[in-house]
């Protein structure tokens, strides 16, 4: 079974094709029209569908109240300007270099410097 993701709203919605050409099930936050949905809402239908979270709120990737391991997994690309281009970049370089079915739970943080894995103590 494909590993499930949901792209959040404040991501380009092409990071989607990315995964989804590399054969995970992936989904926007506007396909199924959860766009202005409230955090807490939003993290529990992602939980609900057993979906990680791909995203660039590091408030929804807080390891301090979503640790490792509570959860499907959690992608954060941290990116600063943002824009469209890096930030395709940035899901590339995790699709690339982190085999998502291995990384059960985990928080993944990608920013232009590398990536960091958090995974359950």
């Amino acid at each position: 079974m494909a590993v499930k993701l949901k792209i959040d709203e404040n991501l380009p919605d092409e990071i989607a094709d990315l995964f989804a050409r590399r054969g995970y099930d992936a989904v926007t936050v506007a396909d199924q029209g959860w766009r202005g949905m409230a955090d807490p809402e939003l993290w529990q239908g992602i939980q609900d569908e057993g979906r990680w979270l791909v995203t660039a709120d590091k408030e929804l990737a807080d390891r301090r109240h979503r640790p490792p391991g509570s959860h499907a997994g959690i992608i954060l690309l941290r990116l600063w300007p943002e824009n469209r281009r890096e930030y395709l970049a940035l899901a590339q370089r995790a699709i690339d270099d982190v085999n998502l079915d291995d990384a059960a739970g985990a928080v993944i943080v990608v920013t232009d410097r590398g990536l960091r894995i958090r995974r359950a103590p």
